[in-house]
């Protein structure tokens, strides 16, 4: 129970930095469920407002989502590879009492979202944080999700070295160059490519 109490006050800060209001969504992914209990335990308890939570499960790993217990969860988000989440209960009352929606998303969706937050932010993050972004990413092209004049945050739950496999074999090979200061000139500016 301390781990939740804990965690809610990220709610607290979150809105904090909205001005004091809650955000229209809060996204972020769902393995165990600790998270979504625990941000929308902050949420009721700041008074300012409240988001509606979407939940993103990995495809392969989504027991919430099939309503089903998943018994060979898979997934290359492995921080939310879970079959039977602690918090199952908690997250559906969540998700009920803000009207929010709990999805699957596919890992090539994760792994693009995962992508996406390294190439335009700067930001290496575990795959599993990035089923957040991916999830709002689904909701809105299916248009579930209007993102006009709406605020929605993600919150990214783990850096990238919790999970350092996936950007091992995510990475390209490493570009061999002739020893000599002419080939290195022609491979920084693009001529040898």
């Amino acid at each position: 129970p301390w781990r939740l109490e804990g965690q809610k006050t990220g709610s607290f800060e979150i809105c904090d930095q909205l001005d004091g209001h809650a955000p229209d969504w809060h996204c972020l992914p769902v393995g165990n469920a600790g998270n979504i209990t625990a941000y929308w335990m902050g949420y009721q308890q700041y008074g300012k407002g409240l988001p509606q939570i979407l939940g993103g499960q990995a495809a392969g790993s989504a027991p919430i989502v099939k309503g089903e217990v998943v018994s060979k969860p898979e997934t290359i988000a492995t921080a939310i590879r879970i079959g039977n989440p602690a918090r199952w209960r908690q997250a559906l009352q969540a998700l009920d009492e803000s009207g929010g929606i709990i999805t699957a998303v596919s890992d090539a969706d994760i792994l693009a979202s995962w992508h996406m937050l390294a190439k335009l932010e700067g930001i290496f993050v575990e795959p599993a944080s990035a089923t957040g972004i991916a999830a709002l990413k689904q909701q809105i092209e299916q248009g579930a999700i209007d993102p006009v004049d709406k605020t929605a945050v993600c919150v990214l739950t783990g850096h990238g070295l919790k999970d350092p496999g996936t950007a091992v074999e995510q990475a390209s090979s490493p570009k061999t160059l002739s020893a000599n200061v002419d080939a290195l000139e022609a491979y920084l500016t693009h001529q040898d490519r």
